[in-house]
């Protein structure tokens, strides 16, 4: 048996599955595509986790595009996360090119340039759907996560929403858990101790500087509502595809506190609202992170720990997380150990400390016979990844150098008119983007504040009424009691006797 023929059947029993499956290329042998030797995914074990790495300019993004492509025609609502702003063209058909059809000749599997129903969505100023969450649905423990908080801060803050909870004091805007901080310190300061206990000015003054941080990135467009349903991530269209939202974030790169916590409330959300359904035949959604490290460089340990927590318990709930970054080690070893995908572009090795990266990339993935590992990671070209998932029983399957097969929808953006079009056939837009602000926490303690400001000044005019009229009393009586010398001059008595007096002078 020749060595390709060997190969061809390794990769063919690794990959084969008894279920519904996505092709993602061919596996190479020698820099050679073996034809129909197909690198397949179980549906069943999308809800597993991924990882897509790779240097710049290696395919990462075109990879992305494949795989949400490939989910959608299976009827999987996917969930793109679109930081470079190239994603769009998910909704135009690719035009093709030779190239593209001598890759798939290679492969073994047609090419069939297609559109795909897409949902173009926003968290800033940029068009589409708005995206929205209340500082109430965050609740005091994660807010406090994502501000980064000490446990006393975190404790002021479990407080606030008790008290807010407590009087019926809506929480939905960011100016709303600012009023609500000067509130607590000002005036309501001795109704806030009486019933909960003392609150530092210092603690609640550092909180309103990590809310301003937060505002200051965008925040202010983010909190609000109409809330965001993540029901709406789940929809599929006529045809039975699924529809791939596409969340632009291209003037958000220099912001990842609002995206890291954008998406910590996105998980916790979906985590909160979707049902329990174990490893069923298909993930319920699937969401590609992209540009994964804004995720994490900017996150305390609390909140590294919230996002592994929720990273090891989503797919419970048939939701697949998938990462793409350029680097494995971009992501935490304990979320990088729950990621059943791994697909791998190429790394360059020119320093040390790159050299030591490939090292380190190369562990994460099976022993293979036919690659030494380190040493294709450097050779791998532009739309070549060396391949890894689990198979139907949750093994990892033989690692693959795999020709990757070609986005069927067009790999690049869309014209402002296209983006215009989808807008205007949004089911979404009529939905979420009436600015909606009903009262709320900061327009009742406004009114509260008026409240007791007014009944403080009147009290102060009511006092100074009473001195001013106690003081003009005490004059009058001061006015009608006679001197007690005056009355002795003028008495009846001392007059006779003056005069008799005086006339004895005279004689």
């Amino acid at each position: 048996m020749s060595k390709t023929t060997a190969f061809f059947n390794y990769i063919n029993e690794g990959y084969t599955t008894k279920g519904e499956f996505i092709t993602l290329g061919a596996g190479m042998l020698e820099e050679e595509t073996v034809t129909n030797a197909l690198v397949n995914i179980p549906l069943k074990t999308l809800n597993r986790h991924g990882l897509i790495a790779g240097a710049t300019g290696t395919g990462k993004t075109k990879t992305l595009q494949v795989l949400a492509e490939n989910m959608s025609e299976k009827g999987i609502p996917v969930l793109l996360m679109d930081v470079k702003g190239d994603l769009s063209g998910l909704a135009q058909p690719s035009p093709g090119h030779p190239k593209i059809d001598e890759r798939h000749v290679k492969i073994g599997i047609p090419f069939n340039a297609t559109k795909f129903p897409i949902e173009i969505l926003s968290i800033s100023e940029q068009d589409g759907v708005r995206l929205r969450a209340t500082v109430s649905e965050f609740g005091p423990v994660l807010l406090s996560r994502i501000l980064d908080l000490t446990e006393t801060q975190s404790g002021i803050v479990a407080i606030i929403f008790k008290y807010c909870d407590d009087n019926q004091l809506p929480l939905l805007d960011l100016k709303d858990f600012k009023k609500i901080l000067q509130y607590v310190t000002e005036e309501g300061k001795e109704e806030i101790q009486s019933e909960y206990g003392r609150i530092s000015t210092a603690s609640t003054g550092a909180i309103l500087r990590k809310v301003v941080e937060i505002e200051q990135q965008g925040g202010d467009l983010f909190f609000g509502e109409k809330s965001f349903e993540v029901d709406d991530l789940t929809r599929v269209d006529e045809n039975g595809r699924g529809v791939i939202s596409v969340l632009r974030l291209t003037d958000i790169q220099d912001r990842p506190k609002l995206f890291s916590t954008f998406m910590l409330q996105l998980l916790a959300e979906v985590y909160e609202t979707f049902p329990e359904q174990g490893d069923s035949g298909r993930p319920e959604l699937i969401i590609f992170i992209d540009e994964a490290h804004l995720v994490f460089e900017e996150a305390s340990k609390a909140l590294l720990s919230q996002i592994e927590s929720i990273v090891k318990l989503i797919r419970s709930k048939g939701i697949g997380l998938y990462f793409v970054t350029q680097n494995p080690k971009d992501v935490p070893e304990d979320v990088l150990a729950q990621l059943g995908m791994k697909i791998q572009h190429a790394l360059r090795a020119f320093t040390a400390k790159d050299r030591k990266a490939i090292k380190l990339a190369a562990e994460n993935y099976p022993d293979s016979e036919y690659y030494d590992t380190k040493e294709v990671l450097t050779q791998l070209g532009i739309g070549e990844a060396l391949v890894s998932v689990l198979n139907e029983k949750g093994i990892p399957t033989p690692l693959a150098r795999t020709m990757l097969r070609a986005p069927m929808s067009r790999m690049d953006v869309l014209t402002e008119k296209e983006i215009k079009q989808v807008l205007d056939n949004s089911r979404l837009i009529p939905k979420y983007n009436d600015t909606i602000d009903r009262e709320s926490a900061y327009e009742i303690l406004n009114e509260k504040i008026d409240k007791i400001n007014k009944e403080k000044t009147e009290e102060e005019a009511r006092k100074e009424k009473e001195k001013t009229s106690r003081r003009s009393t005490s004059t009058r009586s001061r006015s009608t009691r006679m001197n007690p010398v005056v009355k002795v001059l003028t008495s009846a008595t001392f007059i006779r006797a003056a005069f008799g007096i005086l006339k004895k002078v005279i004689r």
